[in-house]
């Protein structure tokens, strides 16, 4: 059937010929794609969750397993993105092993990856910025038009998330001038948010208590925790203590991993993809790998594991910080803008792979052709670009928000961000933020 038809190889090597991308990326530039893309929020809001309910200070380790399945993926990834140098990443190799149909399914998969995890994730750059400022964005310009709340007795409507918008629009003009441009920008915001890390690793380290240490994994007669909320946590559980827990932890920390997949979307821009492409997947793995394992060995030493169930796991670090490092409150404000810095870097690298998606799959015939019109100048997909943010723009302006408070809360239930403030002091956690 043709819906089971497959392309060559060859036939995919072929559609690169004429007008194409630009290959203008080396190795290091990919690892800076990759680690911009998987650094995020979750590395200072998983790390505090999953060792608080499972790992303890063994969270380490549930990196370490985390890692590991991440590198087998990763393996995978640079093998496929060096024999078939295209941009498309999963729906391309999907395309050459098992057929049309199986890659159309892949390429909107992507698409659902890609463009709301943009969204959701601008929404949230909305909300740190708006941290930063303290608060001065009024509510009608930073909400959508379906969230309100009361401000002094009267209801407050959303109009529109200008600071999300603000965001999309620079990040989409970026990628529209240029893939080299766009990595260079990247490359200077990933500087910024590993600088930070590593500050906060530097000074934190002078501050570890060796007793938070010890038990390194938790004993399966730890006490119960009581939480805010007035509810008790229990670690008898099998997942909630010793290599269970751990095991269980890396489940929670996989999330901060998720990204390095992204780099695949740039192949077909590689200027050597059979080196290149290798290097920067597991090159950016590897990097945040050691960064995650010295950040969680520094966090669950300044501060008690069972600190974090107390408190506002999302506000984790600040919360160390502002306990256990006396005089060090300036570097509070540098992990909200290592925060906002990971948000920028990880939207950036989700539009460029959408569109790159859509690139492929309109050369392939499976979308519009004007999804792989390329700038007369820049060589880019200008025009998928534009029509990517205006699909991303309408969720961000018009969408109302939800968010999952199973986490901090200690229950399953999906509330709206007005909830959520209460658990975070006015500054909640969206579940897309788990990059």
């Amino acid at each position: 059937m043709k819906v089971f038809v497959k392309k060559s190889i060859e036939q995919l090597t072929a559609s690169t010929e004429g007008e194409t991308l630009k290959r203008t990326l080396g190795a290091g530039s990919l690892v800076a794609l990759g680690i911009g893309a998987i650094i995020g929020a979750g590395l200072f809001v998983r790390t505090a969750a999953a060792a608080g309910e499972h790992a303890g200070p063994a969270v380490t380790l549930s990196f370490i397993v985390a890692a590991i399945g991440c590198a087998f993926a990763g393996l995978c990834y640079a093998e496929f993105a060096s024999i078939i140098p295209i941009a498309g990443s999963a729906y391309t190799y999907a395309y050459a092993t098992m057929g049309e149909i199986v890659a159309w399914v892949i390429g909107w998969a992507l698409i659902l990856e890609y463009a709301l995890g943009a969204a959701t994730v601008s929404i949230s750059w909305s909300e740190y910025l708006n941290k930063l400022v303290g608060g001065g964005i009024p509510y009608e310009w930073c909400h959508s038009p379906m969230e309100s709340v009361m401000i002094n007795g009267q209801s407050v409507h959303g109009i529109a998330n200008l600071p999300a918008l603000l965001i999309l629009v620079i990040l989409s003009l970026l990628l529209i001038k240029g893939t080299q441009e766009s990595a260079t920008v990247n490359g200077i915001i990933v500087f910024i948010k590993v600088a930070i890390v590593l500050v906060f690793i530097a000074i934190g380290w002078q501050y570890i208590n060796p007793a938070n240490h010890h038990p390194y994994i938790i004993p399966d007669n730890a006490p119960d925790i009581k939480l805010p909320n007035g509810e008790t946590y229990s670690y008898a559980p099998f997942f909630n203590h010793g290599w269970g827990g751990i095991i269980s932890g890396a489940g929670v920390v996989f999330f901060a991993f998720i990204g390095f997949d992204a780099v695949s979307t740039a192949a077909q821009e590689a200027k050597n993809p059979s080196r290149d492409m290798p290097i920067g997947i597991l090159g950016s793995l590897v990097v945040c790998t050691i960064l995650y394992i010295l950040f969680s060995w520094v966090l669950t030493g300044v501060a008690p594991y069972t600190d974090f169930m107390k408190s506002g796991k999302e506000a984790s670090v600040a919360f160390a910080i502002s306990e256990y490092m006396h005089g060090y409150g300036w570097l509070s404000t540098l992990v909200t803008i290592a925060i906002l810095a990971g948000f920028s870097s990880v939207i950036l690298v989700m539009l460029m792979g959408q569109s790159r998606v859509f690139y492929t799959m309109s050369k392939d015939g499976l979308l519009p052709k004007v999804f792989s019109d390329l700038h007369p100048k820049f060589k880019t997909p200008y025009k998928s670009n534009m029509i990517l943010f205006i699909f991303v723009g309408v969720l961000v302006g018009n969408c109302r928000c939800r968010w999952e408070l199973g986490v901090a809360g200690g229950g399953t239930s999906v509330q709206d961000r007005r909830d959520c403030r209460r658990l975070n002091g006015g500054n909640p956690l969206p579940l897309p933020l788990l990059t």
